[in-house]
This record gives structure tokens, sequence and C-alpha cells, in this order.
């Protein structure tokens, strides 16, 4: 669950993107886990969805080893972007905070690999495309 205030605009990263819309001291938790409304699904839920639903949660889920299941934040937390460089929210399965201040309007971007290390994969996405 989002503990800021955040909005989607325009990501210069893919399409759209979660940008902040307040000032983010570092160190502060921006996203904790709340299966209240971040939902688990196991592959085989998915594999029961059709096939174009299917894609839609495969591309917005993180799969999360400890649960086993592929988690859907049902907040704006899902529109948040990869970087392999610039990122600047330490992402795990169950905690988001951010490594240094963060600016009104700045993008929100973390590197998928820290905390899913399969969702290129589930994507078919090569990793030379990646940033």
């Amino acid at each position: 669950m989002l503990l800021i205030k955040t909005k989607i605009a325009v990501s210069k990263i893919h399409g759209i993107g979660l940008h902040a819309d307040q000032f983010i001291p570092k160190g502060t938790i921006t996203w904790q886990f709340n299966p209240k409304v971040d939902i688990g699904f196991t592959d085989q839920e998915i594999k029961d969805l059709p096939e174009i639903a299917q894609k839609t949660f495969l591309h917005y889920t993180y799969f999360d080893k400890d649960l086993n299941k592929h988690m859907l934040c049902c907040d704006d937390q899902r529109f948040i972007n990869h970087s392999s460089e610039n990122w600047n929210i330490e992402s795990t399965p169950h905690k988001d905070v951010a490594v240094r201040d963060i600016q009104i309007g700045e993008e929100l971007l973390c590197d998928y690999y820290k905390f899913d290390d399969t969702y290129f994969d589930r994507l078919s996405i090569p990793r030379n495309k990646l940033k």
C-alpha cells in the first residue's frame, strides 16, 4: 500500500509512471505490503484467466518467492517503472524505501531485479532492451 502522495503521469522510461506528489526525504518508506490492498494469485489462478487477462496480470504483478504468488498492488504502486541505473527507490517484496531525497513531480523508479528476478523473463523482454 502506498504511504506517500503520488500521481500518475507520462514517463520518460515507459508509457505512464508513478510520480511523487510530495517531497519525499531519503529513508522514507514509500510502500509497504498490505494483504488488504496487495492481492496474491497462484500460477494456476493466473492460468485459469483468459489469455488477455493473463498478460495484463503478468505485466502488473511481481512474483513473491516467499509467498509463491504473483502479487498485484491494487493501488497506483503497480505503475512504478524499472531502471537498473537511475532508481531512487530500494524495493523488496514487502517494503520500498527512498534511497535519496525525491522532489515533487519526479518519477519513482526501482530496479525490478532486486525483488523479482523473473519479471522480464516471464514477459519475454530481452535484458539488452532494459535501461
